[in-house]
C-alpha cells in the first residue's frame, strides 16, 4: 500500500527521510552542479518534469507526440507556472548546455526534443532518491525494485510530472516555502537547511541550524551573497528562521512550524510518487 500524505506527516521517521533526501541532491549538485542549479528552483523544477515526461512520452505513431516548444508552452502556460518566453529561453539553455538536443531533421518543424544522457541520468537518479526516502520511512524496497526494472522509470516520470503539476499545493508552495523555493538557487539553500537539522534534536526555539557563512554557501551554490543573505532575512522575517544573536547573525534556528510547513508541502509530493509507483509495479 503507498503511503498516504497523512501517514508521512505523521511518521516520525519523515523529517529523516527528507534529510536523507537533502543529503542526496546535495551529492547530485556537487556532481553536476550546472545543471542542479538550473533546476534549483520550483519553476524550473517544474519545467524540467513536464519538459521530460513529454519526451519520454513520444510516440511516432501518435502525432503530435514529444518534447516540442509549443507543447511544453501549452503545458506549462495553462496552469500558470510560466510566460511563454520563460519556456523558451529555458528550452534554448537546456539546449546550449547541451541538456538537451534537437531529435531527427533539425530543419522540420516543429523541431522535437530529447534529452541527452546527462539528463536522462539525472532525472533517473532524482526518482531514484525519491524511492530511496520513502524507503527510509517503512522500510521498503521500492529503491530496489525500480533498480531492478528499468521500464519502472519510463512508467512512472511522466504520471509523477503531470500528477505533481495538475495538484496546485504541490505546484504553488505556501508562501513561506516558496521564500526559497521559488527563487533562484533557493532549492539549494533549502536543501542546506535541511540537512543540518538533526531528528529529535527539537528545542524550544525549533531546530538547530548551526552556523552560517553566508560566503562560503553562496559560492558553493553559485549565487550571489547579496541574493542569499535577502532570502534568509526574508524568512527571518517571516518567522521561518532565527538568529541565536541578532547582533552577530551567525548561527541560525529553524522554527519547528516552519519544518512542519514544509514537511506537509513535502507530503504532497511524496505520496504522489509513491501512489504512481505501486500503481506501475502491479502493471
Amino acid at each position: 500500500m503507498a503511503l498516504s500524505e497523512q501517514q508521512l506527516i505523521e511518521s516520525p521517521a519523515f523529517v529523516a527521510a527528507l534529510r536523507f533526501l537533502a543529503v542526496n541532491l546535495q551529492g547530485e549538485f556537487d556532481g553536476n552542479p550546472r545543471l542542479s542549479r538550473m533546476l534549483a528552483s520550483h519553476q524550473r523544477w517544474l519545467l524540467s518534469q513536464a519538459g521530460f515526461a513529454l519526451y519520454l512520452e513520444y510516440d511516432p505513431t501518435a502525432l503530435p507526440s514529444g518534447l516540442t516548444a509549443g507543447r511544453l508552452k501549452q503545458m506549462i502556460t495553462e496552469v500558470d507556472v510560466a510566460s511563454r518566453n520563460t519556456v523558451l529561453n529555458f528550452l534554448d539553455q537546456l539546449l546550449s548546455y547541451r541538456f538537451i538536443r534537437v531529435a531527427g531533421d533539425a530543419n522540420r518543424r516543429p523541431r522535437r526534443f530529447e534529452a541527452t544522457e546527462i539528463s536522462h541520468q539525472a532525472m533517473w537518479q532524482w526518482l531514484a532518491a525519491n524511492l530511496a526516502a520513502l524507503d527510509q520511512i517503512d522500510g521498503g524496497d521500492r529503491f530496489a525494485a525500480y533498480c531492478a526494472t528499468p521500464g519502472l522509470f519510463r512508467a512512472v516520470q511522466p504520471r509523477v510530472a503531470r500528477c505533481c503539476i495538475d495538484d496546485r499545493r504541490w505546484r504553488e508552495p505556501p508562501e513561506r516555502v516558496a521564500i526559497f523555493l521559488w527563487t533562484e538557487a533557493g532549492g539549494l539553500v533549502m536543501d542546506e537547511l535541511i540537512r543540518r537539522i538533526e531528528p529529535g534534536s527539537e528545542q524550544a526555539q525549533g531546530y538547530d541550524i548551526g552556523r552560517v557563512d553566508a560566503r562560503a554557501m553562496a559560492g558553493h551554490f553559485m549565487m550571489s551573497r547579496t541574493h542569499l543573505q535577502r532570502l534568509l532575512r526574508k524568512a527571518v522575517d517571516m518567522g521561518c528562521l532565527a538568529w541565536h544573536d541578532d547582533t552577530k547573525k551567525t548561527h541560525l534556528w529553524m522554527k519547528s512550524d516552519y519544518l512542519e510547513e514544509y514537511c506537509r508541502w513535502q507530503a504532497v509530493k511524496f505520496a504522489i510518487i509513491d501512489k504512481v509507483f505501486a500503481e506501475a509495479r502491479l502493471g
